[in-house]
């Protein structure tokens, strides 16, 4: 499997380093494969080429088996005319990565919630109020005069169509519910065709259970019955808040893995962003770059039929559960005392301690 890897700005090389090694402690364990190629984006590509986004860098994606990209200091980049591409953004956008996959499962003794919660949050990636991204040209959020900034919201058949999609075949492998969370009481056009055409997919899925919940509701429902949720697919900008609010609730936003997938392309991206006021301390947290590698391997790895893959995919995901279950092998912003490279090495040594019994599908 060939990936490439672009660790980004602020803590993002230092947690994509983390993240490598995840992974090949996890490739030596069971013999992946693995081929690694490692490209500057971001701040030091804006400095030495003029752009955030090196066109060879967006050639290179369509030709290996999955990306990794580290955080984005995108706040700090130029305007676009000056070379200042949100990576994030533009991938999803140029590659249609339509959905964003955000599995999230609270961890004991992390977590602020009475039940525990174990579902996954299928956004819709590509639409919605992001301006950067929701326009073939131009950009969705706009000032007529000084005084009046107006933002468009694009909701489409076809993008509300194949997300919904995707949540109900990830439900299938599931507990077979899937929820799908709107403000079609407000947003009667946009909201009402997102819902028409979940509604429509769902009626190809008569295994699975379907329920439709206002926003409001969803927010207040994942504190107070977290159990009652499967798969929740939602708009670009409601599954982005609700996917925060959820992995937070687990234990933090610093434990979600984040998968953006399209038919034939995957990158792993952390749930959070850069931190560039820690970066080069050496206490970022890499658990949610490391678990979001984790569904990239088994994104690929059921795409061509690959057991070892999704094993390995299971294998560190189970790594990091133990290392985090331990006060004592937890990083420093959850209360433990371990700095990065003290908890990848904690990592390395669960992955390689961990029997397949423990973590078999």
């Amino acid at each position: 499997m060939k990936i490439l890897v672009l660790p980004g700005d602020g803590i993002g090389p230092e947690i994509t380093e983390a993240t490598l090694a995840a992974l090949k402690a996890a490739d030596n364990k069971l013999g992946l494969g693995l081929d690694f190629e490692i490209r500057d984006i971001g701040l030091a590509t804006l400095k030495s080429q003029g752009t955030t986004l090196p066109q060879d860098v967006v050639d290179r994606i369509p030709e290996v088996d999955g990306v990794i990209l580290g955080p984005v200091s995108h706040y700090d980049y130029p305007p676009k005319e000056e070379g200042g591409y949100n990576p994030s953004g533009e991938l999803r956008l140029r590659f249609e990565l339509f959905a964003n996959i955000r599995p999230c499962r609270s961890h004991p003794d992390l977590t602020i919630l009475r039940t525990p919660m174990d579902l996954v949050i299928v956004r819709e990636n590509t639409e919605g109020f992001y301006s950067d991204r929701n326009m073939y040209a131009g950009s969705g959020e706009f000032m007529p005069d000084k005084r009046s900034a107006f933002s468009l919201r694009k909701i489409t058949a076809e993008g509300s169509e194949r997300v919904a999609r995707v949540a109900f075949e990830i439900a299938r492998g599931r507990w077979k519910k899937v929820t799908a969370v709107h403000k079609a009481n407000i947003l009667k056009l946009s909201d009402g065709l997102f819902l028409q055409e979940a509604r429509r997919v769902a009626a190809e899925y008569p295994d699975v259970e379907f329920e439709e919940l206002i926003i409001d509701a969803a927010a207040a429902g994942l504190i107070r019955r977290p159990e009652q949720f499967d798969v929740i697919v939602t708009t670009n900008m409601f599954g982005d808040i609700l996917s925060d609010e959820a992995t937070e609730l687990c234990g933090s936003v610093g434990l979600g893995g984040s998968l953006n997938m399209g038919h034939d392309i995957a990158v792993a991206q952390a749930q959070h962003g850069s931190a560039p006021d820690i970066a080069g301390l050496g206490v970022a947290n890499p658990v949610s770059l490391i678990l979001s590698a984790a569904m990239l391997l088994d994104w690929h790895g059921k795409r061509v039929g690959n057991e070892k893959l999704m094993e390995s995919a299971a294998l560190i995901e189970e790594a990091v559960r133990n290392c985090l279950e331990n006060r004592a092998t937890r990083t420093q912003d959850i209360g433990g005392p371990l700095r990065t490279d003290a908890f990848t090495k904690r990592l390395l040594d669960t992955i390689e301690a961990t029997s397949s019994s423990s973590y078999a599908q």
